[in-house]
């Protein structure tokens, strides 16, 4: 999930500290670069997908790093921070939640890493939550009492989901920088898995790891399974489009059988050329699973936990690059509703005989009309005109057309009270009359000033009569 490093650079954050593993006194800023460089090569190692944003605040916010993966971009914005004047917190907060939703939106999850000494003024925490999941780290001084800001802070991480994180032993840079990293192992920790289908498996890793779930009226919480068990697979058209908790990147990573045959290089190569030569020559489930679905057309519908299920299919995020995904649903064994309770499914081959086609087509009559008439637009009433328009100029031949539907257009006007737009067809139709050519076939003349008439007439209000075609000669001879 993107995350924003939420930078304090007010000039609280000049001030000088004495370290114990520094000979100088080091600036409180200067210690934030140090352990924001140690999170920064924990994600370049362990996340390397994952995307990262940095934002100054001071009394105005402003994104010095737009999301990147590319580490060393924000750690040449860092050499080049400078320190401003007073601290606004909520004006952070508001940053950091703007620069989200211009990128991401409002539906994705997201974590917020604040940096910050605690001197924030008289700010003693905010109404609403924070943008995403907020950590917090406080570098404040061993040598000075707490900041009262301390506490509301702990709060407010507590309360979307987060942890304050401060270093222990007091201020230095190993201790930053390891407060840092406990930050990164217990929040960006990459999740590593088995993906399994019946003797068929392999070492998976997903992107981002999925995350405990609790639905609104239980009271523990489901773990996700680090076993991803293939239960059986679908067509595209049976699955459609289900609610979706999450989404997730499938990629196959080196088992431990595939970690020792790495450390033994062949004679005459070094490890770095034997991992290059037999990168992709090594066979993958995984890679056997994605082909598949992606040629079949096919989901494969899997376990990630006790009563929680998920899908597996083939996505492309361009012409020539698909990858395999996982999407979670909703804890329970009903979450597709219209595929039932997910345990109860079984193979096609187990399905009772017989030639009937699902759904059952019922032989009861709806009582209702199936060609329904909507007017929510204008366009959709105009449209209906002008087909009755088209059948009009080709009268006599669409005779039996143009009726059909000036009858439609006329039970729809009654039903919904609109009696105008019968008046106004019965112009139309005498305008379309005088505009008749002289190459015309007379019935049609006829029958466009009968239409007409009949509009006009107060048989037209009743819902039950039908407008009929006028006999004439014309139409008796042909």
């Amino acid at each position: 999930m993107p995350t924003v490093i939420l930078l304090d650079v007010s000039l609280s954050m000049c001030r000088p500290v004495t370290t114990s593993d520094s000979a100088e006194s080091l600036q409180l800023r200067q210690l934030a670069v140090h352990g924001i460089n140690a999170f920064l090569d924990h994600m370049a190692q362990h996340c390397k997908l994952e995307f990262c944003a940095m934002v100054v605040f001071s009394s105005l916010w402003e994104l010095m790093v737009p999301f990147t993966r590319d580490t060393e971009s924000i750690k040449a914005a860092l050499a080049q921070m400078e320190c401003h004047d007073r601290t606004d917190l909520n004006l952070g907060l508001q940053g950091a939640r703007q620069v989200l939703l211009d990128e991401w939106g409002s539906a994705m999850p997201s974590q917020v890493i604040l940096v910050t000494d605690g001197a924030l003024g008289g700010w003693r925490g905010c109404e609403d939550g924070g943008p995403g999941r907020l950590h917090v780290v406080c570098l404040h001084p061993t040598n000075g009492a707490p900041p009262p800001a301390l506490s509301p802070l702990g709060r407010l991480a507590q309360r979307t989901g987060g942890r304050l994180f401060v270093p222990e032993g007091g201020l230095s840079i190993r201790s930053v920088q390891q407060a840092f990293l406990n930050l990164a192992q217990a929040q960006y920790a990459p999740f590593h898995g088995v993906l399994r289908c019946g003797q068929l498996w392999s070492s998976v890793s997903l992107c981002p790891p999925p995350e405990p779930h609790k639905r609104p009226q239980d009271f523990s919480w489901v773990q996700p399974s680090t076993t991803i068990q293939v239960c059986g697979f679908l067509g595209l058209q049976h699955v459609a489009n289900p609610p979706t908790l999450s989404r997730h990147l499938v990629l196959p990573a080196p088992g431990p059988e595939d970690m020792t045959r790495s450390t033994e290089p062949k004679e005459g190569r070094t490890i770095e050329e034997e991992e290059d030569n037999d990168e992709g020559k090594q066979p993958s489930f995984c890679v056997l699973l994605h082909g598949s679905l992606k040629v079949e057309g096919m989901v494969a519908l899997c376990q990630i936990g006790p009563d929680w299920y998920g899908m597996l299919y083939s996505w492309a995020d361009s012409k020539k690059k698909s990858n395999l995904m996982l999407s979670t649903f909703e804890p329970g064994i009903e979450a597709v509703p219209w595929l039932g309770k997910l345990d109860h499914l079984g193979p096609q081959a187990l399905a009772p005989s017989g030639n009937e086609t699902l759904p059952v087509k019922s032989n009861e009559k709806h009582s209702y009309s199936h060609n329904s008439v909507v007017w929510i637009r204008q366009s959709d009433l105009q449209a209906d005109i002008q087909k009755i328009l088209r059948h009009a100029r080709k009268l006599p031949e669409k005779t039996p057309n143009f009726y059909k539907e000036l009858n439609r257009l006329r039970r729809a006007a009654l039903s919904l009270g609109f009696h105008e737009l019968l008046e106004g067809m019965a112009t139309i139709l005498e305008r379309e009359c005088t505009l008749l050519p002289g190459s015309a076939h007379p019935d049609a003349a006829l029958q466009l000033s009968h239409a007409s008439s009949f509009l006009r007439g107060p048989s037209c209000k009743d819902y039950t009569a039908a407008l009929t075609p006028l006999r004439t000669k014309f139409s008796s001879q042909d």
